[in-house]
């Protein structure tokens, strides 16, 4: 393999010492699918998110008649930038021109220029003159399509004696929707996973089903969604579903964007409401969201002592594949119903949520492992009041959650700029060992909002329009025992990252960031003490373009892992990707050739992967082998385009891949995926 080394550092020197040429595209977007991916995320947290971009591509928010809420769906914006830009609307009047965000604090060039597609200062009346007939003839509608399927057959799908697949290996998607202006969306979605069967016996024709009818704006009713829908409000800690970033290089991303009440519209089984909701607009600026949701979530149940069904966990995975997952699915009923009341002005925002969540069965605790404080019982009411307001040039903003029966979370921000180079972020949290919540998604290491304290520092520094430093300490503790850990710990997150743009063809990024935890000793000797457990990486990447069809980038990533003194683990990633994307061609691509070599999966490297239209996985690299993968598209007609897409992994010296029922007799494994959409 060491050949195959050489030949890829050949690669990226030489690609690297070109005189290149970088055109400007979604930098944000992308940086956002790299962070996702690095977390080991799926697709759909951000499919949906992309789709909302689309929409506004076509139909631009009107920066004369818009809110801080409507901005936010952009997130392109920080919470500083938001306001300077409504003390400017309030100071100075409507905008003329778009070149007057130049004279806007915290408004650089790079900001202006991210977001100019998806605005513009022509008012915009829906409501004026409606007829029956535009409403088909003038709206836009989607039909999508898309199927995958891995060509090697995992063990799975074999005729096994015990557990296996039960549905066939192929993987379908169909989507439509339906927009009218920013009036009224219909979306309607089906989808079936690898394994799931299609119309067998005491099963639904279709795995998962997913769909919604949607209006906007008419007259106090500022939106109205029947189906599935998520609610995004505050910093994440007593009331927030669907998409979320977290911590990345963008040090301003900590600060959650609320969206309030959203039509759900991604292919994520688990992340959304099902029943009824509004927002509706009261007066003195006051804005009522109440909402209903009943639906059945999959769960393992069991018998208890007394003979009664209980239950530990909801199941977030949305497989139906073995005949064990098919028993769990929907076995769990889950009411949830309350109110959201807010108060939005400028600069300050307040927010008060209350709901009721009730299930079919009891979860109980395991009092003799790290579950003993989860929560117990069949009913539970959370409370969240959240704010945002600015005092001179500092953004505060923050949460405090109440779980009854339960504890407390509380988290306070604040954000400023130093200068007109420099912001900088200031966090705090405690989320109590007791405090429950199912549906919070705040800043925090663990995968529950629960057992942590933190303190969080962020730093960017924008020199000038070429040079670009982002830099964030992240130290947590964990008062109680949790996964793999039997007594309280510690541990902190860094990150330093370098962008050099030295044209708009080019930019090299550097970064370093290290992660050090508390676990259970790895060794054979049993011992009460805890392994500091380390993980490292730096990456080195250009992104250039050669002229107006061609793009590239390299990457070269380094990797180390250590656990106790003993177990120290080394790898790296070094790829090279070509875009095709003429501007008036009918066909585009992008294909990557990649090496990885990582000693275990502790040590895999994740990298964002291009993918079909709205596909934007991961790709977890670990072991030693190639990676490759080909996307292309082809517009077929004016309104049908077509994309395909073949991935590849090679590992020359294992004869089995994966293990399980996912286990593959060879050392290849490959997926092919077809995607058609059809707008009219």
């Amino acid at each position: 393999m060491m050949s195959y080394s050489l030949f890829f550092c050949l690669i990226f020197i030489l690609s690297c010492s070109s005189l290149p040429v970088f055109a400007q595209e979604e930098e944000q977007l992308k940086e956002w699918r790299e962070h996702l991916a690095e977390n080991g995320k799926e697709e759909e947290d951000l499919s949906d998110f992309e789709a909302q971009l689309d929409f506004l591509r076509k139909h631009p928010i009107d920066l004369n008649h818009t809110n801080a809420e409507e901005l936010k769906t952009l997130y392109l914006l920080s919470p500083l930038q938001l306001i300077s830009f409504f003390q400017h609307l309030l100071i100075n009047g409507k905008l003329l021109d778009l070149l007057e965000l130049q004279s806007i604090s915290g408004f650089d060039p790079e900001t202006i220029s991210k977001i100019q597609p998806f605005v513009t200062l022509h008012p915009i009346t829906p409501y004026a003159a409606i007829k029956l007939k535009d409403l088909y003839r003038e709206a836009e509608q989607q039909i999508l399509v898309r199927y995958g399927r891995t060509l090697e057959q995992q063990k799975g799908f074999r005729d096994l004696p015990g557990s296996r697949y039960l549905g066939s290996a192929d993987k379908l998607l169909l989507s439509y929707k339906y927009q009218y202006q920013k009036i009224a969306a219909i979306s309607l979605l089906m989808k079936k996973d690898a394994g799931e069967t299609i119309g067998r016996s005491k099963l639904p024709v279709v795995d998962f089903l997913s769909g919604n009818i949607a209006l906007f704006n008419y007259k106090r009713i500022q939106k109205l969604v029947l189906g599935d829908y998520t609610l995004q409000f505050g910093q994440g800690l007593a009331l927030w579903s669907g998409f979320s970033l977290g911590k990345g290089p963008d040090v301003t991303s900590v600060a959650s964007k609320d969206l309030g009440l959203k039509p759900y519209t991604s292919s994520n089984e688990s992340a959304f409401f099902r029943g009824i909701a509004g927002t509706i607009q009261l007066p003195e600026k006051l804005y009522l969201t109440p909402f209903y949701s009943f639906r059945k979530r999959d769960a393992s149940l069991k018998t208890d002592a007394t003979e009664e069904l209980t239950l530990t966990t909801i199941s977030e995975s949305g497989l139906h594949r073995t005949a064990s997952e098919i028993r769990n699915r929907k076995q769990l009923s889950q009411m949830v119903y309350g109110a959201s009341l807010q108060y939005l002005s400028n600069p300050l925002n307040l927010g008060f949520s209350a709901y009721h969540s009730q299930y079919g069965q009891a979860f109980r605790r395991e009092p003799d492992s790290y579950r003993k404080y989860r929560f117990e019982g069949r009913r539970l009411n959370n409370f969240g009041l959240h704010y945002q307001t600015a005092f001179q040039n500092i953004y505060f903003y923050g949460e405090l959650a109440r779980g009854v029966p339960g504890g407390w979370a509380g988290l306070q921000g604040a954000m400023t700029s130093l200068s007109k180079t420099i912001s900088l972020v200031l966090l705090y949290r405690k989320y109590d060992k007791d405090y429950h919540s199912f549906f919070s998604q705040a800043i925090g290491e663990n995968t529950e909002t629960s057992n942590e304290k933190g303190w969080y520092l962020g730093l960017n520094y924008l020199p000038n329009s070429h040079w670009k430093f982002a830099l964030y300490i992240d130290y947590f503790k964990f008062p109680e025992k949790k996964y793999r850990v039997d007594t309280a710990s510690s541990g902190y997150e860094t990150l330093a990252q370098m962008v050099y743009t030295p044209s708009k063809q080019l930019k090299i990024t550097t970064r370093f960031k290290t992660e050090k935890k508390q676990q259970n000793s790895a060794s054979i000797i049993p011992l009460r003490s805890l392994d500091q457990v380390r993980k490292s990486s730096f990456r080195l990447e250009a992104n250039w373009k050669l002229n107006r069809k061609f793009q590239f980038q390299q990457r070269l990533e380094l990797i180390h892992y250590q656990q106790g003194r003993q177990l120290k683990e080394l790898g790296y990633l070094l790829y090279q990707d070509l875009d095709y994307t003429p501007m008036q061609s009918k066909i585009s691509g992008n294909i990557r050739l990649a090496y990885f070599n990582t000693p275990s999966y502790q040590s895999r490297i994740y990298a964002y992967e291009a993918d079909v239209l709205y596909g934007s996985g991961s790709g977890g690299y670990y072991g030693q082998g190639i990676r490759s993968f080909l996307n292309l598209r082809y517009r077929l007609l004016k309104k049908l385009d077509i994309w395909t897409r073949y991935a590849l992994f090679y590992y020359p010296h294992q004869k089995m891949i994966s293990s399980g029922l996912d286990e593959i007799k060879g050392n290849k494994k490959s997926e092919l995926k077809l995607l058609i959409r059809h707008q009219f």
